[in-house]
């Protein structure tokens, strides 16, 4: 954050978060729109799919600057491990750090949770995002096709945690 007068809090998001969610994924895989196949799944989130996720077994952690969300990711315990996905940061709030510090939040949930580590899935076709994840401790541990298709087209990473 440039200037001194930002505020940023990580916190939980609640059900009266899931439009925002929704709206917050969106706009920040836009860019992707065209350029993976399959097309994300990002796509398909609503403010409904969101709010029946958290209601079950989903969680969330949402980035809020000056009280507006400008980021957030999707959290579930996935083979013992939490699985964070849909790390999402608004276009006009990149650069300030804001994709590091969710997943360093993530990291935190996992261990107050007492996991042993934190999982994610990337595309193959997204290298940029498989270097940061990289850079941040994680390693590939598996690839996988999606339905319908012969040849692997995402990454599953993870670190474990001490």
């Amino acid at each position: 954050m440039n200037d001194p007068s930002d505020i940023l809090v990580l916190r939980p998001a609640t059900a009266a978060d899931a439009a925002t969610l929704a709206a917050t994924i969106a706009a920040a895989f836009e860019q992707y729109r065209g350029r993976l196949v399959p097309e994300s799944g990002a796509f398909r989130e609503t403010a409904g799919s969101i709010a029946a996720e958290l209601a079950k077994d989903a969680g969330a952690i949402v980035a809020e600057r000056n009280g507006a969300i400008v980021g957030c990711v999707m959290t579930k315990v996935y083979e013992g491990d939490l699985y964070f996905g849909r790390l999402s940061v608004l276009p006009t709030a990149r650069g300030l750090g804001l994709a590091g510090r969710l997943i360093e939040a993530v990291e935190t949930e996992a261990r107050r949770r007492g996991l042993p580590g934190v999982r994610l899935g990337v595309r193959i076709a997204l290298v940029a995002n498989q270097k940061l994840f990289n850079a941040l401790g994680y390693r590939e541990i598996s690839r996988e096709a999606h339905p319908g298709f012969d040849h692997y087209t995402s990454i599953n990473m993870r670190k474990g945690l001490k």
